[in-house]
């Protein structure tokens, strides 16, 4: 078994079904996407480049799917968050019902676009 599936089987139901649900959408998007294990977590690598990374946060209760170069893309800034980070700006999930494939979509499609 692959680092990285280890890693998600062993998360809580909640976040396993939360990752599983985003890296299917991420993998639908970009099909030349990679998905690793680095830093502790799982990482998408599109174009040999960092792209995503899926990071629960069991304490908060919540998914963060973070976005390398989140302080470049225009769209969704109502809901992409910053946390005071240089870089990465993510969407952050409390539930699998909250996930708005649309708004998903969408912030993948622009970053995408970033990594030509």
């Amino acid at each position: 078994m692959k680092p990285t599936e280890a890693y998600i089987l062993r998360q809580p139901e909640l976040y396993q079904s939360m990752m599983l649900h985003v890296l299917a959408v991420v993998e639908q998007e970009l099909s030349q996407s990679e998905l690793l294990f680095k830093w502790g977590i799982p990482y998408v690598y599109y174009n040999k480049k960092p792209f995503c990374y899926l990071a629960p946060n069991l304490k908060k209760g919540f998914l963060d799917v973070g976005f390398a170069k989140g302080f470049q893309l225009k769209r969704n800034q109502a809901t992409l968050i910053d946390e005071k980070r240089n870089t990465v700006k993510s969407l952050r999930y409390f539930s699998i019902e909250e996930i708005d494939n649309t708004v998903l979509i969408d912030v993948i499609s622009e970053a995408k676009l970033l990594y030509k």
